[in-house]
């Protein structure tokens, strides 16, 4: 089976994420909880009104099918949706506190790490395969995190964290087979939603005033969460969690050119060698997408 369609969403939804911080640091004056459930709550109301308009019978064949399954894959689909949820919403709240309250480089690293991560953990956990020049990647990906931890010591956790959240995101949807993806789209952004009442209201609702921030909401909500999201669950039906973590590379190119050139923040050698040794890594992973199709 032909995969350059999947290939190509995956690369379409990385690509799109890569402008995030754009959207992200106009509104750094509100606290980076509050950011995060006004996400979760507009794109909640977005994916039930899209659910409701074009979706509607995948969602009734989603709850048909859940009720066919015996009660060992009930339990499962449920764990798998409820922990995707959790960890989509950690590196949802993740990300946005570093690229606020950090650096947009930071998080440009923390996704430039993370495609070697997931096929480290994939390899692990899934039990996916890895040869020769990808393990030769990845021994190339940590000098270059060794290097970036010493020219920023403070930063290279959080980058670790945010990459972690996401790696272990993907590889758990790569088992989360017994819905449509958008249905199971619907089930972790209301799993977040659920899970993130409880602290606004203890802390006491706020909403902001400006016109802007809801704006730059909206924004963040359709092509920053529900568009880009959906192509990367669709992508995982036809390519490997590995494949769509190689694809992650396109997200942190493109947010470290916005950190440079938009944001003007500052690099030093060590942080430019660090990139230079990850990008090397990516590289020598890829070999194996150059010879033959993902199968």
């Amino acid at each position: 089976m032909k995969t350059y369609k999947y290939h190509l969403v995956a690369f379409l939804a990385f690509m799109l994420w890569g402008f995030f911080s754009l959207a992200l640091k106009p509104i750094a004056y509100v606290s980076s909880f509050d950011v995060l459930f006004f996400r979760i709550l507009f794109s909640v109301f977005l994916i039930t009104l899209f659910a409701i308009i074009a979706k509607k019978e995948t969602v009734l064949q989603s709850i048909k099918k859940y009720k066919a399954l015996n009660p060992g894959d009930k339990r499962k689909s449920l764990v798998l949706n409820i922990t995707g949820g959790i960890l989509l919403g950690l590196n949802w709240f993740l990300f946005i506190y570093v690229v606020n309250h950090v650096n947009v480089k930071t998080a440009s690293y923390a996704y430039l790490i993370c495609p070697i991560l997931t096929s480290l953990l994939s390899y692990v956990i899934l039990k996916e395969r890895l040869n020769n020049w990808q393990k030769i990647a990845i021994g190339v990906c940590t000098i270059g995190s060794v290097l970036f931890y010493i020219s920023s010591p403070n930063h290279l956790l959080f980058a670790i964290i945010v990459a972690l959240s996401y790696a272990l995101y993907l590889i758990s949807q790569k088992k989360n087979t017994y819905f449509d993806k958008f249905f199971s789209l619907i089930i972790q952004l209301y799993v977040i939603f659920i899970l993130a009442i409880p602290y606004y209201i203890y802390h006491g609702f706020y909403f902001p005033t400006n016109f802007e921030f809801y704006f730059y909401i909206l924004c963040i909500a359709v092509f920053f969460t529900v568009v880009p999201l959906y192509m990367n669950l669709y992508a995982l039906q036809g390519i490997s969690a590995s494949s769509v973590g190689i694809m992650l590379y396109v997200n942190p190119l493109i947010t470290f050119c916005v950190a440079l050139f938009y944001f003007n923040e500052p690099i030093n050698i060590l942080q430019i060698t660090s990139y230079f040794l990850i990008l090397v890594s990516i590289f020598i992973f890829n070999i194996k997408f150059f010879t033959k199709n993902d199968q």
